[in-house]
């Protein structure tokens, strides 16, 4: 998809999502969308745009997503726009990465904070794009 393509963002699926992945690590994947929220709390949440829980403000590129997460054995995956890892890479230096995704062991402690940091890193990535 392109940087203007437009995939409509339907709001929602986010708890019919969760309830997909296993029971033993629901919790920590409620904690990622809390930390989400938190940072975003008037932010669209969707699974409209990369079928995994992802998060969007009108009115920016890539229909104005900014932070995703995701299972997949053994991980919950925080994804996030580029160049939010490279920028942060001594923060995480303990977690495995890609140029977009963070990987926490699922069954670990979430370190909400981080995630925190990285959603508002994101956010600003996403507006400076637009000016």
């Amino acid at each position: 998809m392109k940087k203007n393509d437009k995939k409509p963002i339907v709001a929602g699926g986010v708890d019919e999502y969760i309830a997909t992945c296993p029971q033993d690590i629901r919790n920590n994947l409620e904690k990622v969308r809390a930390a989400i929220r938190d940072v975003a709390p008037g932010a669209t949440e969707t699974v409209s745009y990369f079928e995994i829980p992802g998060y969007s403000y009108n009115g920016y590129d890539y229909n104005g997503m900014f932070a995703w997460f995701s299972y997949k054995q053994p991980f919950i995956r925080l994804h996030v726009r580029p160049p939010v890892i490279e920028d942060h890479a001594t923060e995480l230096k303990d977690y495995k990465t890609t140029a977009s995704i963070i990987s926490f062991p699922a069954h670990d402690e979430i370190p909400t904070a981080l995630i925190k940091v990285m959603t508002n890193a994101s956010l600003a990535v996403m507006k400076n794009n637009s000016n």
